[in-house]
């Protein structure tokens, strides 16, 4: 059974999955309301005014990694026959530990201090944003994952 990293990553599909992350995240964030929803809009804003194209470069270079975190779970879905976006959403807070992983270790080593000041900020309500965005990305991975 192919990988989630050789999926994602295919040449033929990582553009479009990159586009389908960055339209993810800007939904995710559209969706934020009351003073918790302001503060994750500014942050979002003060990382996407660092330089243009900085969450679409951000989401390149973090793909391999996530999709590599995500493969165990990617693979107990297709292992029990089950549909990928419904496991996702089944397994929300799996998903978003394994991601956060990643985005703690890169915040930690970040050479940017605007970026790393609003990742520091939002850390605290970081795992349930991305415990509500994990069933969106399970549609985006089923999507492209046949």
């Amino acid at each position: 059974m192919p990988t989630l990293p050789d999926i994602l990553t295919d040449d033929s599909k990582k553009q479009k999955v990159i586009s389908d992350c960055v339209e993810l995240i800007e939904a995710e964030v559209g969706d934020k309301g009351g003073i918790s929803g302001l503060a994750i809009k500014a942050g979002y804003k003060a990382v996407k005014g660092i330089k243009p194209g900085f969450v679409e470069g951000a989401v390149t270079d973090l793909l391999p990694e996530f999709a590599k975190a995500l493969d165990p779970i990617y693979q107990d879905a297709k292992t029990q026959g089950k549909s990928v976006a419904d496991f996702f959403s089944a397994n929300s807070t799996r998903c978003a530990d394994a991601l956060l992983t990643i985005t703690d270790g890169k915040a930690q080593r970040a050479k940017n201090a605007v970026a790393k000041g609003a990742y520091d900020k939002l850390r605290g309500s970081a795992k349930k944003n991305v415990e509500a965005a994990i069933p969106r990305l399970g549609r985006i991975i089923e999507k492209h994952a046949g």
